[in-house]
């Protein structure tokens, strides 16, 4: 570029972002400490201008305007440079020092290093050009000469930037002697000069007079983008006729449609934007540009082809397109390495699903593709979407990929694999929920993992194949062969429980419950558990191991106890899990029952006891010899008297709770003396009750979905249009199927809007009273991140309110993004004021501020006090639903608890509860039929889920008093401070009010 010095180091310092719509931020100066602003009109006036550059500076002692002007009058480059900089930076502070503007006029305007030319251009955008009454300044006049040399300097830096210059000017009389040099610009010879003058043409074009000094300029431009052939020159040119002549932009789209493969990605992305405008505008003509979008599907871009897949849903009903962008958006699934635009993309597809399940059924296994990828949230959101498009033609087919998968992460020894085996193992248990016959092709793969590492994986297997054997009779023989084959691998006690319990309840046949007995026996080893010699030698030396090891890797957590205080519970127990010194003999062929027994889980040896004694009392009726009976029944009653001598041994830290102890006993007892009725509560009641629980299940699931797939209905005197009447002349197929599925979605009302309106007139606050001079209520809107908040002011009185400014604080989480504006208010006139607020996380904010106004009449400035604004948590959080091993997890793991107590009028626990839910606009997990009866106690768990992602979980435990009054607390935890209090009160203070 010649003489082009745009790498000097110099500029290194300047970091130039050119905004257009960055307005200056600050507060009014002269502050009198109320939040009143007493500052000058000067003041005033340099806050209100708009300010294009940022430059970063590093704040030191300010520079005197004698030192900028003795440096500025010298011939040393470097020294001008730095005083040229001083200067902007003494402008940008609010300094005005006008005198120096002869000083630059006369040393630096004739420089010609371009360093201090692109300075002297930021300088000349940041000064005051007109005067008090909006006239430009006489002086201004000397700097048009130069401007019209740097249009025509030879080199094109300097052409380039001072045609950029020109687009943040407003003053038309320095404009308008320096068209004609713009004009030719735009036939310059390198595209950095014509790009830019496109632009200065643009800009010219859009000033309130710019149709009267440029009449012709969309003309111009438009031969211009005939014979351009610079991609960003192009791309300008098409812009300014977008946005000035929106007529001659279409028209070149169609006389040019067959290039438009051919044409850049930025013009491509424009063409988008001008298709989505038009169209909004006249609504039967977008058959033709959907076909445009349709054809720049192939196009190269990425970003192209992402923003033409999100046009054709927000234009298009029609099936052809839907599909299309369907199959877009799963090309860049599979296509893009970066997880945040996999997700961005997983995004779409939801909403696709929301909209148009029917069509995103077909991609269920195109999506499923981004399995591959190692990233958990997206398998997550994945395999969310999935099993939501399940549907008995693809079930068999979803079921043998996630299968696979299953397979691979037991291959593979990457990190994270339990977590995703869990995913994976929750997915086919829902799918197997949904169709049945699917369960024999998976089942017996995922009893593998029943001795899983991941406790949660191996948790959610035994519980997938508990529903599976109930729901799946011909599956029981297989299953429980199968279970009895791989219990030994079991390690983790609330699997064995699961396990045990299935073992007890479907071993039906004599070889079943001959197997059961035994396998539960070698699980256990032989007897004695300890040996009498060891009680009396050994018995301090275990015991102080044991407890040593416990105090080496205990780790200390926070618990709360029965009456809601904390305690900290150490991880002895689970420490005493290492093999202990009780018995002699080899440990290394020590069943799994037996280690967790010496451990101290006598929990899990009430579980034992119990699945023994239904086997004897199932064996009593299809075992023929009573021999045998009594030999199970004998070999039953010493392993049950065992646990209890190991439980109440001085050899365990830990001795046996009063609960398994009455459970073992109970089970001796039955065994000894078993009755009819006793045999049929043990034999046929356990199993009915988990039977009514899988059938309330599937009702609950069966009344969520009916109740998300109803849908809204039009108006009976609604015009409906017929499809066998349509025209279909010079329509394609593509325009008959786009207007068939708007007929069809205004048929069905999904184009009917909700009665926005009323809900808008519940949200009205009033911010003052009706007495005084001026009026103010606000409607206040919570979108996910940010709040709006419409604020209507009417002025009262006879007098014009000058300067009248909503000032606005905030407490919490929340944070104002601009700053107010200064209005001038007619009499009796009104004012809508909209004012943006960003919120960063779920909690509980306050909004409070004032009015301030002047009148003529009085020179002092009056003060309104508003009324506070408070956000509710309610707008942030809305129910949801999660798994009960899931809600237990987080219940540990959260660290943040705010425990309230029952303090309530309401006599009813099954009212209160309700009233509970519909306060806090959360979810009940507790099953409907766990909550009925008469009892006098309630317990439930309630869930949501913030637009944060944060999860908020409640415990309800209330219980009826000998007067009729609640008692009891309600717990709140969560993984943030804000909402656990926020919910608190917002708790405490329904409670009270409820009647």
């Amino acid at each position: 570029m010649g003489d082009d010095n745009v790498g000097d180091a110099n500029l290194q310092w300047l970091i130039l972002i050119l905004l257009y719509v960055v307005v200056c931020g600050g507060t009014m100066v002269g502050d009198d400490g109320c939040g009143n602003g007493l500052g000058s009109e000067r003041d005033i006036k340099i806050m209100e201008k708009s300010c294009t550059l940022l430059v970063y500076f590093d704040k030191g002692t300010p520079a005197l305007a004698n030192e900028i002007k003795e440096a500025l009058e010298g011939n040393d480059v470097p020294a001008k440079v730095e005083a040229m900089k001083k200067a902007v930076m003494l402008l940008l502070n609010g300094e005005t020092i006008p005198q120096l503007f002869i000083t630059i006029v006369r040393y630096v305007l004739p420089s010609e290093d371009h360093t201090i030319q692109k300075l002297l251009l930021l300088y000349l955008e940041i000064i005051d050009k007109t005067d008090s009454q909006g006239r430009i300044l006489p002086e201004m006049i000397l700097i048009c000469q130069n401007l019209r040399n740097n249009l025509q300097h030879p080199n094109e830096y300097i052409r380039g930037v001072t045609l950029r210059f020109l687009c943040r000017l407003n003053e038309t009389e320095i404009i308008e002697p320096l068209i004609p040099s713009v004009l030719t610009n735009l036939e310059h010879r390198h595209p950095f000069v014509r790009r830019n003058a496109i632009l200065a043409v643009t800009a010219i074009y859009k000033l309130p007079q710019g149709e009267q000094l440029m009449a012709d300029a969309p003309e111009t431009i438009e031969k211009v983008l005939s014979t351009e052939q610079d991609p960003s020159a192009k791309r300008n040119a098409f812009l300014m006729l977008f946005t000035c002549a929106q007529e001659r932009a279409v028209s070149y789209l169609f006389t040019h449609i067959e290039k438009i493969l051919d044409w850049s990605e930025q013009l491509q992305m424009v063409v988008l934007e001008l298709i989505r405008k038009v169209c909004r505008t006249n609504k039967h003509e977008k058959g033709k540009y959907i076909k445009i979008i349709i054809s720049l599907l192939t196009a190269p871009s990425t970003a192209v082809i992402y923003e033409c897949a999100g046009t054709l849903v927000s234009l298009s009903s029609a099936p052809t397109a839907i599909r299309a962008a369907a199959d877009t958006y799963c090309k860049l699934l599979l296509s893009q390495s970066d997880n945040n635009v996999k997700l961005i993309v997983l995004d779409r597809l939801l909403e696709l699903k929301t909209s148009h399940k029917e069509i995103m059924v077909e991609m269920i296994m195109d999506i499923l593709r981004a399995l591959s990828s190692p990233n958990l949230d997206i398998r997550r959101k994945t395999l969310d979407i999935a099993l939501e498009l399940i549907t008995p033609r693809n079930v068999d087919e979803v079921v043998l990929l996630l299968k696979k998968e299953v397979v691979k992460t037991q291959n593979a020894d990457l990190e994270k694999n339990g977590e995703y085996r869990q995913m994976l193992v929750q997915a086919i248990h829902t799918c197997a929920m949904k169709f049945p016959e699917v369960a024999s092709t998976v089942v017996h793969v995922l009893m593998d993992f029943l001795g899983d590492t991941n406790v949660a994986s191996a948790m959610d297997v035994v519980v997938f194949v508990r529903e599976i054997i109930e729901t799946n009779p011909k599956l029981r023989v297989s299953i429980i062969t199968r279970l009895l084959d791989t219990f030994y691998q079991i390690r983790a006690a609330r699997v064995c429980s699961c396990a045990l319990w299935i073992i007890g309840e479907y071993c039906l046949s004599l070889s079943e419950v001959e197997s059961g007995i035994v396998t539960i026996k070698q699980c256990l080893g032989e007897l004695p558990f300890y040996t009498p010699t060891e009680e009396g030698e050994g018995q301090e030396a275990p015991k102080s191991d044991q407890l040593a090891s416990a105090i080496t890797v205990s780790s200390r957590r926070p618990v709360v106890l029965a009456d809601g205080t904390y305690a900290t519970q150490s991880a002895a127990l689970e420490t005493a899990m290492s093999p202990p010194a009780l018995v002699q003999g080899s440990l290394s062929t020590q069943g799994n029952l037996r280690s967790l027994l010496l451990s101290g889980d006598f929990f899990l040896g009430a579980v034992v006891a119990c699945t023994l004694t239904k086997l004897v009392l199932r064996s009593e009726e299809v075992q023929p010899s009573k021999v045998e009976v009594n030999k199970a029944k004998t070999q039953a009653l010493l392993y049950i008297v065992s646990m209890i001598q190991l439980g109440q041994s001085p050899v365990l830290p830990h001795p046996i709770d009063n609960d398994a102890y009455d459970r073992m006993v109970v089970c001796i007892r039955l065994l000894c003396n078993t009755g009819d009725v006793t045999r049929k509560i043990w034999l046929e009641s356990c199993k009915e009750s988990f039977v009514n629980m899988l059938a309330d299940k599937q009702f609950r699931e069966t009344e969520e979905r009916k109740a998300k797939a109803q849908i809204s209905h039009s108006q009976p005197d609604d015009l409906i249009d017929f499809y066998h009447l349509k025209s279909r002349k010079g329509m394609s197929q593509l325009e008959l199927e786009d207007e068939v599925q708007d007929d069809l979605k205004r048929a069905t009302g999904e184009f009917t809007k909700d009665n926005d309106d009323v809900n808008k007139l519940n949200r009205i606050l009033q911010l003052t009273g009706f007495s005084d001079p001026v009026y103010a209520e606000a409607y206040v809107t919570v979108h996910h991140y940010d709040i709006v908040l419409d604020v209507t002011v009417i002025n009262r009185t006879k007098q014009t309110l000058q300067n009248l400014c909503l000032e606005l604080a905030t407490m919490g989480d929340l944070k104002l993004v601009e700053r107010p504006q200064n209005y001038t208010l007619a009499p009796e006139s009104s004012k809508q004021i909209r004012a943006n607020i960003k919120v960063s996380s779920t909690e509980t904010g306050v909004i409070f501020g004032n009015i301030v106004y002047e009148t003529s009449s009085v020179l002092e400035r009056n003060v309104v006090v508003l009324n506070d604004i408070h956000i509710d948590i309610m707008d942030y959080i809305s129910p949801a639903t999660c798994a009960d091993v899931a809600f237990r997890t987080m219940w540990a793991e959260f660290e943040w608890e705010n425990k309230v107590a029952v303090n309530t009028v309401i006599q009813d626990e099954k009212e209160f509860l309700d009233h509970i839910i519909k306060s806090t606009n959360m979810k009940c997990l507790t099953a409907p039929s766990a909550l009925e009866g008469e009892c006098g106690f309630l317990a439930a768990n309630l869930y949501a889920k913030s637009v944060f992602g944060e999860d908020a979980l409640v415990n309800v435990s209330v219980e009826k008093q000998s007067d009729g009054k609640l008692s009891g607390y309600i717990r709140i935890r969560s993984k943030t401070q804000g909402i656990a209090l926020s919910l608190g009160d917002k708790i405490t203070l329904k409670q009270k009010g409820a009647a």
